[in-house]
């Protein structure tokens, strides 16, 4: 495998105001490019790839032909929703040239994906609690919603979970189930995949503890298990998946601050090294990535280490594909920090900082 990628970096561009009521000044121009050789750790910046609103999270298609990024607004052409938009990367240089942008129907998409066929692409929308679905087209546009679904529910927590609020969409290996952890209701719902459109599963969700605050989930490369970060206990909860009827069943929670933490934490992102052996998590407000290694069979974790993030509220992170590296997202501090990992231990050295305004989401692509 190369170690050479393009790395896209979304950031905000305008205020945005969060389900905590803080309200953050966007300080990016839009997608950020990099070039980045992961032997080294080293980032090259490459200029401002495409000029667009609150592009928070990006994500490419398998063939890296196409990139989708949700616009994370409140408003889009007078409607109460935000949107997504669609470019094609240039296969010599990965420019990226406009194609479209269609309205999600719901407010601040904060996360979207592309499903295994490359035929749909599925957004979460934060503040409203709704998935909204769209086809792609044959020049890798968006069509207009092919379908929404709309949570309900609500939980423990009154000031962070008095309405659904979607966060996520993870497919499972096989991409015949998609899991979406919802914050607010404190589930997972579930559902079956059929020609793109998302089915109520028979088992339709599973709940977390009260209050956990359930935010993204990431399956392991054997498949067998799915391992769910909480945003608000501060907690990855390690859960079996079963194959046939796409349940999951609760093996272990394990805290993400192994050590008393006076200020406030909320949880964000969660990894697992490509080689299935290592699993990452980050802290806002302890400013940190927590570690901790996977038995391969039980699928159990084993606390390994907490490295601090090299700045403030890390958000995404990602781990390049030849697991060589954790790259990590500071949001409020405008900077990306590059970490070793070593394989052997699964810890974390920095090697390289990087200046980037409100940077929120990173995704890597192969030269």
């Amino acid at each position: 495998m190369s170690n050479d990628f393009y790395v896209y970096v979304g950031t905000y561009t305008q205020p945005i105001k969060f389900g905590t009521g803080q309200i953050l000044q966007g300080k990016g121009k839009g997608i950020y490019r990099f070039l980045f050789d992961a032997a080294a750790g080293i980032l090259k910046p490459d200029g401002v790839a495409a000029v667009t609103s609150n592009p928070s999270y990006l994500t490419l298609d398998r063939s890296g032909q196409y990139l989708y990024t949700v616009n994370e607004l409140k408003e889009y052409k007078g409607q109460p929703c935000g949107s997504v938009s669609a470019y094609r990367a240039d296969a010599e240089n990965q420019e990226l040239t406009y194609l479209n942008t269609q309205p999600t129907g719901g407010t601040d998409p904060c996360h979207v994906i592309v499903n295994k066929n490359n035929t749909h692409v599925y957004v979460c929308n934060f503040m409203s609690g709704s998935i909204s679905v769209f086809p792609i087209g044959a020049d890798g546009s968006l069509g207009k919603a092919s379908q929404f679904i709309q949570h309900t529910g609500s939980s423990v927590n009154k000031s962070r979970q008095a309405s659904p609020h979607a966060h996520s969409l993870t497919f499972d290996k096989e991409g015949l189930f998609a899991f979406v952890p919802d914050l607010g209701i404190d589930k997972v719902m579930i559902y079956r995949t059929e020609n793109g459109a998302l089915i109520p599963n028979e088992i339709p969700w599973f709940r977390v503890t009260p209050g956990a605050g359930p935010r993204h989930c990431v399956f392991h490369p054997s498949g067998k298990y799915c391992y769910l970060i909480n945003e608000l206990a501060c907690t990855i909860s390690v859960l079996a998946f079963n194959t046939a009827d796409g349940s999951l069943h609760a093996l272990q929670v394990v805290p993400t601050l192994t050590q008393p933490f006076e200020g406030e934490n909320t949880c964000a992102d969660v990894h697992i090294s490509a080689d299935g052996k290592f699993l990452y998590g980050s802290n806002r407000g302890h400013n940190s990535i927590i570690i901790y290694a996977i038995n391969e069979e039980s699928g159990l974790l084993r606390y390994v280490g907490t490295t601090f993030s090299g700045g403030e509220t890390p958000r995404n992170f990602a781990i390049d594909p030849t697991g060589s590296c954790v790259l990590v997202c500071n949001q409020d501090t405008d900077n990306i920090v590059v970490f070793k990992i070593d394989k052997r231990t699964g810890k974390l050295k920095k090697v390289s900082e990087y200046q980037v305004p409100t940077p929120v989401c990173i995704k890597l692509y192969p030269l």
